[in-house]
């Protein structure tokens, strides 16, 4: 029988300490070894294509580049969706997958995939790759590299970098990528003059024939090799210097030789400089020339290792440094994980303590205290074990479980030491009450703990990654559970039998409290049962209270705004620059020197990052970037210095720069989704042509204008693509070309050389590779004038200036084209405002949609918007799903449909008062929210199991409904009021939560504490009223005949003759113990 299940336990108290111990040692090895991170990798995996064609411009790039590729990427195995950036000379494509797929094997997809079209991409992208890649859009950490003294220009220190600093920070364990901000990688540059090619009958295809011919890599074999002649005594391998190896080598070229015999070089129609391969991006670090490094954290790995590994990497690099060289931390997100997660480890400890006051209050004994005091942290530390097991990490979440398992695991051990306190009161020995305890107990420990199991394990079965979100929470409460069933079926009753005795009255000051205590307890209970009684008497009206309750459950539903994860001050924030269309990258330096400027003056950064020729959905030179850090929140103690205060004051210091738009932005609260937070609709050109790119961006200017006039997002919603960016167009006359015998590719050729950066081949440098390219210095193409002054060769050998045969226009375009699933998008971000929640600014952009867009243009959400209306369904579900399993689990217990459903009405009675508490704090119904609402169905249901049970036994003695419901409420109510105190001071810490990640805390805290206090007191009161209305309308529709009768009471069984053998039923009348006498501490 389940009863024999912890008499081996009592017999042998030593076994029972050995489990408890192992249990123990397992959990606090596995601590150490898993991860910790701010939330469980939940964003969808991203794989990255990035392709270079030097000198394209953005069209050309897209039509020859992104849409082949797209095309052949589209519809790869576990493809979620696909986004691409196109611009001048880069295509960037980025594809997503779901969180729970294999990153390697998506790689690997998704590289096939771009194998198959790469014969049909043009040969200069051929030439320079197409590289595939994990990718991540949260940035972990940034160290700017810079010069304190101004002595190294950003090319050395973008070289020392790369040479120094990156390959060694790639090693760590746990970083999935390093990149560079404002980089500038070596590159031999060839600067020619057109002027002196022409005068010498040359193009600058000369030069790049000339450089392929001599510049060379060969393997030139040797003497004597096999196979040899015989006899052959010696091998000497032939090393041969192909390749140019430094610039007066690069200088020395020969391009031609003269009519006369003379060697026309290099340095006769241009120069050589080692330069750099790009110079589309500069950066500052605090306002010095630098470099920025970014690490990206790898899926699995430890954040807080990563980044004392980094530290120490960085620290010993630092070491070597050129002097005059620094280094900075100008952007950490770990410090907020640290920071976060230390403080639920001190929300948890505070629980614990609270949870051991309240039972020490009640139980008014050390020896009964020390029992439950035990059994919390064996649950909670042998949890670990198991969340080793399944891959866990140590996060929020997980924490928050093991916060809210720290009331309910204490229950089981409470009710057994309660019950044997109670037999040694009737003259047990103390092993003996543990007997007939356990005898009495075990069934209903493994039954109550079922129902809770009913609750949280099917929330592990649920898809996507909210479903991983809900998954730790739930699982890591269930694993508790399932320890502290254990712990309750061995160690309580086992340390019950040795620790406790009859009851010793108290002296001193904590007897003059308990005194008082208990009479003052016992008023409220003497009050409180009057007050059932009223409520009874009051039935019908009582019963339409409940009624509109459940009414205003529902409309709290709808009323209270909804969210997905709060905001949280993560001590840091990034920001956004964007100039008017064509302006140069020294423009945009200006800007960001200003903004820089502007920063400085906010007392609460402590550093800041800034970089230009980037952005987050492409570069360009009239966009930027930059990142700053804030002082440590134990400096930022005032509600006026938290990073939201910060921004605000920032960004209107900002509105007075009026040469561009600067915005500053809390990153998103979920790392691994936008990096610049906010909610993201992608609109796509479905319209097959139909709609010019100024008619689609002029559609979503207007679907912006109608966004911003919503309530929720007045002013908030954007969009940083524009049609508007200044370019020449070339028309060549073809007609003319043939005329005058001219070879259209090459004349094409030409030009892309001559203005477009044209690469050549390779170099080494320091046992490095790196790559030529040839282009017209810059006096020679700094006016649209400069290009008709070009020439191309005949197939006659004449040179024809360029304007003879093409003609220049002005034209506006975009700068960066954006698709979405193969369709040209255009992304809008927008943001809440002040008082309106992301599920309210969610509904605004898509009324907004629905307004203005024209026909063929359609929309997707992404990012954070798009997981937010994930879990809305799937909270829902999880909600509906979980009163399901408990209705199941209690109707198969209780042999009866009518039982589960009084206890489950109560639970909208806590969410009633969840929901309620959350309003008047004005927050949000975010997954935290969620995650308590679920919480709240095992919570809300142990208290009422407790009413209905002690009734039904009441019923079966024989009383009537009336006198069987006030019994129960009678004798159930000090364990409800324990446990239910138990819990909510437990849950206190969490409502009145500071520093770093307390947004969250106080969701899930605000949540558990209004809903289980307005179910515990609500409960007390309507559960006794409903037992009536129900189980009456029950016994005389549906149970005629059957209502119990008094029931002749059976002889006592005998006293086991051992009392270590006890008898297989019980010696206690049955209203002694109620199979659920007292509630979890819930």
């Amino acid at each position: 029988m389940v009863f024999s299940i912890a008499t081996p336990f009592i017999k042998r108290p030593v076994l029972t300490t050995v489990c408890t111990l192992i249990i123990l040692l397992l959990g606090a090895v596995c601590i150490p070894l898993l991860p910790i991170n701010y939330l469980p990798d939940i964003a969808p995996i991203q794989i990255k294509v990035s392709a270079l064609y030097s000198g394209a411009d953005v069209n050309t790039v897209e039509d020859t580049v992104t849409s082949v590729l797209e095309r052949q990427i589209n519809g790869v195995e576990g493809m979620e969706y696909m986004t691409s950036n196109t611009f001048a000379g880069n295509s960037q494509i980025s594809v997503f997958f779901g969180s729970s797929t294999d990153k390697n094997t998506n790689q690997v997809n998704v590289q096939n995939r771009v194998a198959q079209a790469t014969a049909q991409l043009p040969t200069a992208v051929q030439q320079l790759g197409v590289t595939t890649k994990a990718a991540s859009s949260s940035i972990l950490l940034i160290y700017g590299i810079y010069s304190e003294t101004d002595d190294y220009d950003d090319i050395f220190i973008s070289n020392y970098v790369d040479q120094n600093i990156i390959d060694v920070l790639r090693r760590v364990p746990g970083v999935g990528d390093v990149t560079a901000f404002g980089d500038k990688p070596n590159a031999m540059r060839l600067w020619l003059d057109p002027n002196a090619l022409a005068s010498r009958n040359l193009t600058a295809l000369d030069v790049v024939n000339a450089l392929r011919s001599q510049s060379v890599v060969v393997g030139a074999g040797g003497v004597g090799q096999e196979p040899a002649p015989a006899g052959q005594n010696f091998e000497l391998p032939l090393q041969v210097q192909g390749r140019f190896a430094n610039t007066r080598e690069f200088e020395n070229l020969v391009v031609q030789r003269g009519r006369d015999g003379s060697l026309i070089r290099l340095r006769d129609v241009g120069r050589a400089e080692l330069g750099a391969e790009r110079y589309v991006s500069n950066a500052r670090v605090n306002g010095r020339v630098g470099v920025g490094v970014a690490i990206y954290q790898a899926p699995g790995s430890n954040a807080l290792d990563i980044a004392d590994r980094i530290a120490m990497e960085m620290q010993q690099i630092e070491a070597s440094f050129p002097p005059g060289i620094k280094t900075k931390l100008v952007f950490d997100t770990t410090e907020f994980v640290e920071v976060s997660i230390r403080e639920v480890v001190i929300t948890l400890l505070q629980a614990f303590l609270l949870v051991v006051l309240v039972i020490f209050i009640f139980l008014q004994d050390w020896r009964t205290t020390v029992i439950p005091l035990i059994a919390i942290p064996v649950a909670l530390i042998g949890a670990m074990a198991f969340a080793f097991l399944f891959g866990f990490s140590i996060n929020n979440l997980t924490l928050f479980g093991l916060i809210l398992a720290t009331g309910l695991v204490c229950d089981d051990a409470i009710v057994i030491v309660e019950s044997c306190s109670e037999k040694i009161q009737q003259g047990m020995t103390a092993k003996q009450a543990a007997f007939a305890s356990m005898e009495e107990l075990s069934g209903a420990t493994i039954a109550t703990s079922l129902v809770l199991l009913a609750v949280f394990i099917p929330v592990a079965f649920f898809p996507g990654s909210t479903g991983q979100l809900y998954q730790q929470f739930a699982l890591i409460i269930a694993f508790s559970i399932v320890v502290s069933t254990f712990n309750a079926l061995s160690f309580s009753p086992s340390m019950a039998a040795i620790l406790l005795g009859p009851p010793k009255p108290m002296g001193g000051p904590l007897g003059w409290f308990f005194e008082r205590f208990n009479r003052g307890f016992a008023w409220v209970s003497d009050r409180f049962l009057r007050l059932v009684k009223f409520f009874i008497a009051l039935r019908y009206i009582i019963l339409g209270l409940f009624v509109a309750g459940l009414l205003a459950t529902v409309y709290m539903f709808t009323a209270v705004p909804t969210a997905f994860v709060p905001n949280e001050d993560q001590g840091a924030f990034v920001g956004i620059v964007q100039g008017p269309d064509g302006v140069s990258l020294s423009y945009t330096d200006r800007v960001l020197a200003e903004a820089e400027q502007r920063m400085q003056e906010i007392p609460e950064i402590e550093s800041t990052f800034t970089v230009s020729g980037s952005g987050f959905d492409g570069n360009g030179p009239n966009l930027g970037l930059f990142f700053a850090r804030l002082k440590p929140w134990s400096q930022r103690g005032n509600p006026d210095q938290t990073v939201d205060r910060v921004l605000r004051r920032l960004n209107a210091k900002f509105q007075t720069i009026t040469d561009a738009i600067v915005v500053a932005v809390n990153p998103s609260p979920i790392p691994g989704f936008s990096a610049t937070g906010g909610l993201e609709m992608q609109l796509q050109d479905r319209s097959g042509g139909q709609l010019s790119i100024d008619d689609f961006a002029q559609n979503a200017r207007q679907i912006v204008a109608q966004a911003n006039q919503q309530p929720a997002t007045a002013g908030s919603v954007s969009t940083t693509f524009t049609t508007g960016t200044p370019r020449l167009r070339l028309d060549i006359d073809r007609n003319k070309v043939e005329t005058l015998n001219i070879d259209f590719q090459q004349a094409l050729n030409t030009v892309g050389a001559t203005l477009g950066s044209q690469f050549v081949n390779d170099f080494t440098l320091g046992n490095r590779n790196y790559r030529v390219f040839v282009q017209a210095d810059g006096i020679y193409r700094d006016s649209p004038d400069d290009i008709g002054k070009l020439y191309v060769r005949s197939r006659d050998g004449a040179l024809v200036p360029l304007s003879e045969i093409a003609t220049i226009s002005r034209t506006t375009g975009p700068q960066v084209i954006g698709r979405y699933n193969g369709y040209r998008a255009i992304k809008l971000q927008g943001s809440e405002v002040a008082g309106y929640s992301s599920g309210q600014a969610i509904e605004a952009m898509d009324s907004a949609y629905a307004a203005t867009a024209l026909s063929g243009v359609g929309r997707d959400w992404i990012g954070i918007a798009r997981e937010q209306l994930a879990a809305g369904g799937l909270g829902a579900l999880i909600f509906a799903f979980g009163i399901i399993m408990v209705f199941l689990t209690l109707s198969a217990q209780y042999e009866s449909y009518i039982d589960p459903i009084i206890i489950l009405l109560t639970v909208p009675l806590a969410l009633l008062g969840a929901l309620g508490a959350i309003a008047l704090r004005g927050l949000t119904n975010d997954v935290y929210c969620n995650v308590a609402l679920v919480m709240l169905i095992g919570l809300a249901s142990k208290n009422a199991i407790l009413i209905v049970e002690f009734a039904n036994q009441a019923r079966a003695e024989g009383l009537k409904l009336t006198d069987a419901a006030l019994k129960a409420s009678k004798e159930r109510f000090r364990p409800i009021i324990m446990t239910a105190a138990s819990s909510l001071v437990g849950f206190f810490p969490l409502v009145i939560a500071t520093g770093a990640g307390a947004a969250a805390r106080w969701s899930l805290g605000t949540a558990l504490f209004g809903g289980l206090l307005v179910a515990t007191v609500l409960s007390l009161l309507v559960v006794p009223v409903l037992y009536i209305l129900i189980k009456g309308l029950a016994e005389r529709y549906l149970d005629r005949g059957s209502r119990p009768g008094p029931e002749k009471p059976a002889p006592p069984s005998p006293e086991p003759a051992n009392p270590e053998e006890p008898a297989l039923t019980t010696s206690t009348p049955v209203e002694t113990e109620a199979p659920y006498s007292n509630p979890p501490c819930s």
